[in-house]
């Protein structure tokens, strides 16, 4: 599941630094994660660090349209850090 930040985002620049893929830039009014590069940190942290630096609550929640297994996450890892 790649997650999504929604319209309650602040533009505060805490979760950007944060993404160890670089997934997260700024959109036209908010920020925005690309959905292709997000694996919600797994193979890095054991959260993802975008949720748990956000000071608004619910801001970073899970993309309903794009849900994907932990294994989806992992292999999309490997392809991103080129260990395939």
């Amino acid at each position: 599941m790649a997650l999504l930040i929604t319209q309650k985002c602040i533009n505060c620049d805490m979760c950007e630094p944060e993404c160890p893929n670089g997934a997260i830039s700024m959109g036209e009014k908010i920020y925005e994660i690309d959905p292709d590069l997000c694996t919600e940190c797994k193979g890095h942290y054991d959260v993802p660090t975008c949720q748990s630096v956000c000071p608004i609550t619910n801001c970073v929640i899970t993309d309903p349209q794009r849900i994907e297994t932990e294994e989806e996450l992992l292999e999309k890892f490997v392809i991103i850090q080129g260990l395939a």
